[in-house]
């Protein structure tokens, strides 16, 4: 009984209802113009039908659709506060009701918008009409009309006037409370059906989430990159000061801390930003035309680096340029964090078509390597290929290497 009971303890029973009578109003004023004294059965389905054609024309206003959307979900499906909106999950927001607030985009949508249009209107005249007849045979029951049965405008007959007859009053009550939770019932599937997102928005939507997660990623292998490179140089920095125990080398050591964590800290707080959504345009990433800072950096840890750099680095597009950046970074990380301060060889070289990254180094001997590469190693991989271009990582000839390339055009 509880459970039969529920539905009439929702808020969104009642706007449902609100919702479908306001749909009925049109027949309504169709009644109204039409006349209905002495209105035979024809003459009401004629009041029934008039409104179809204006209301499919309305529909044809692509901005009708947005806001029969809107609508819906106001009235037609439960707020964010109410329990049966969530998920059930801590921390969820409200689960989506499957309905669409953009304009009509296509013809296929005004059709389905017109369609919906149609349902609320019939639907919320017969529902209002229903609604009438059953609280006027409630308060008929109760005794406070004094109209004759014949004149009451009723369509059920009532029993002559009886003090028992209040003891019917709880069937039309009964019988309301079912049609509106139905009529609830079969608004709410019309508008997802009818007003849910077509393919094509389906496709934008599942497009921007796919960007969204991609950005997300991005942003991730960024602070790995930035942060991971300036803990390791500080690492290795401050283990040979104490290992050098020279105060002008612990100087120079603690330089190139300073140094590079401010790098960190400008990359941490462009970073966060973007996660601000702050208007931070993309060139403002680092780029292969600030690679020295790089080579600089691997330098003042101790280790050799011989760097070549061919062609037009600074006329690479922007974002092959600032993906090699991170690139590169992360295959000098990998070299001091697992190799420490060993002979490095990178080379850089623009072609008319290709941008080629080839960083070698000599193979620690305290690990055997698996080829694979942590998490670093494989950001390389996925940068290259998000790009269209391959990327390899794992020892060849004796030494580690990566090497990368990327397609310019």
């Amino acid at each position: 009984m509880i459970r039969l009971l529920r539905p009439l303890t929702r808020a969104v029973t009642y706007t449902r209802w609100l919702h479908l009578l306001v749909g009925g109003l049109v027949v309504l004023a169709a009644a109204t113009i039409h006349g209905v004294e002495s209105a035979t059965a024809r003459d009401w389905l004629v009041i029934t039908l008039l409104p179809i054609p204006f209301v499919a024309a309305v529909a044809l206003v692509p901005a009708m659709r947005r806001a029969e959307g809107l609508q819906a979900r106001l009235m037609l499906f439960p707020g964010a506060h109410a329990p049966e909106a969530r998920t059930g999950d801590p921390g969820v927001g409200p689960v989506d009701p499957g309905v669409s607030g953009a304009p009509s985009a296509s013809w296929r949508d005004r059709g389905r918008t017109a369609v919906w249009l149609v349902v609320r209107l019939e639907l919320g005249w017969g529902l209002g009409v229903a609604s009438v007849q059953l609280i006027g045979y409630a308060l008929a029951l109760l005794g406070t009309t004094s109209e004759a049965p014949d004149d009451d405008g009723l369509f059920l007959p009532r029993p002559e006037q009886a003090a028992w007859s209040a003891l019917l009053l709880p069937l039309p009550l009964i019988c309301l409370s079912v049609l509106v939770v139905a009529a609830g019932g079969v608004a709410t599937a019309a508008a997802r059906s009818l007003l849910g997102p077509s393919p094509t928005e389906r496709l934008a939507a599942l497009e921007e989430r796919t960007e969204q997660l991609l950005e997300r990623n991005r942003i991730a292998r960024e602070l790995h990159d930035s942060i991971g490179h300036a803990l390791t140089v500080a690492v290795v920095q401050a283990g040979a000061a104490r290992a050098a125990a020279d105060p002008a080398f612990t100087d120079r050591a603690l330089e190139a801390i300073e140094e590079t964590g401010r790098d960190a800290l400008e990359d941490l707080e462009r970073v966060l930003r973007v996660l601000r959504e702050d208007a931070e345009p993309a060139h403002r990433r680092p780029t292969l035309a600030a690679a020295d800072r790089l080579l600089e950096s691997a330098r003042t840890v101790g280790a050799k680096v011989d760097a070549e750099v061919s062609g037009p680095v600074d006329d690479l597009p922007g974002p092959v340029s600032r993906e090699g950046y991170r690139m590169l970074q992360e295959a000098l990380t990998n070299v001091l964090r697992h190799a420490g301060p060993v002979p490095v060889r990178v080379r850089v070289a623009v072609a008319e078509d290709r941008l080629t990254l080839d960083v070698r180094n000599a193979l620690p001997h305290r690990t055997a390597p698996t080829g694979r590469g942590g998490s670093g190693l494989r950001g390389i991989r996925e940068r290259a290929v998000l790009l269209g271009g391959r990327a390899s990582t794992g020892p060849a000839d004796g030494e580690w290497r990566v090497h990368a390339e990327l397609p310019l055009r």
